[in-house]
């Protein structure tokens, strides 16, 4: 995968699930592109299907689900296992939306890299990444 460091970060930025709500992940995406990353988004709506086939076909670094439905805790997981699968858990996974303080250590517990809650500034966001994504586990 594309952990040799080589180019810019690339990292997906999607929304799963039945979500209508997209410009806080455009956003996102804005400040990653700005921060110099390539950003694949993959637009509303996503299966973690989806978003798992297009983040290894575009040789992704990291993957940022944005979740505001309450689905987070099957679709984070869902997108973990799917990787788990595909042997491309080199793919760090992130995300941000509405998820309850409650729910922030079990994702984690199951290997989601870091969540942003509202209010995570998009400084603090790329900063995480540039610190986190491509670094040895």
């Amino acid at each position: 995968m594309g952990v040799t460091g080589a180019g810019p970060i690339r990292v997906v930025v999607a929304k799963p699930g039945l979500d209508g709500h997209d410009r806080g992940a455009k956003v996102i995406a804005r400040a990653l592109r700005d921060a110099g990353m390539e950003v694949i988004y993959t637009g509303l709506h996503q299966t973690p299907e989806q978003i798992v086939d297009t983040a290894i076909q575009e040789d992704a670094d990291a993957i940022g689900l944005s979740i505001l439905s309450g689905a987070h805790n099957t679709l984070f997981v869902k997108v973990l296992e799917l990787l788990r699968d595909r042997d491309a858990l080199d793919i760090k996974v992130f995300g941000g939306g509405i998820i309850p303080d409650a729910d922030i250590p079990p994702l984690k517990e199951k290997g989601v890299a870091e969540i942003f809650t509202p209010g995570a500034t998009t400084t603090s966001i790329v900063d995480w990444v540039n610190a986190n994504v491509r670094v040895a586990a």
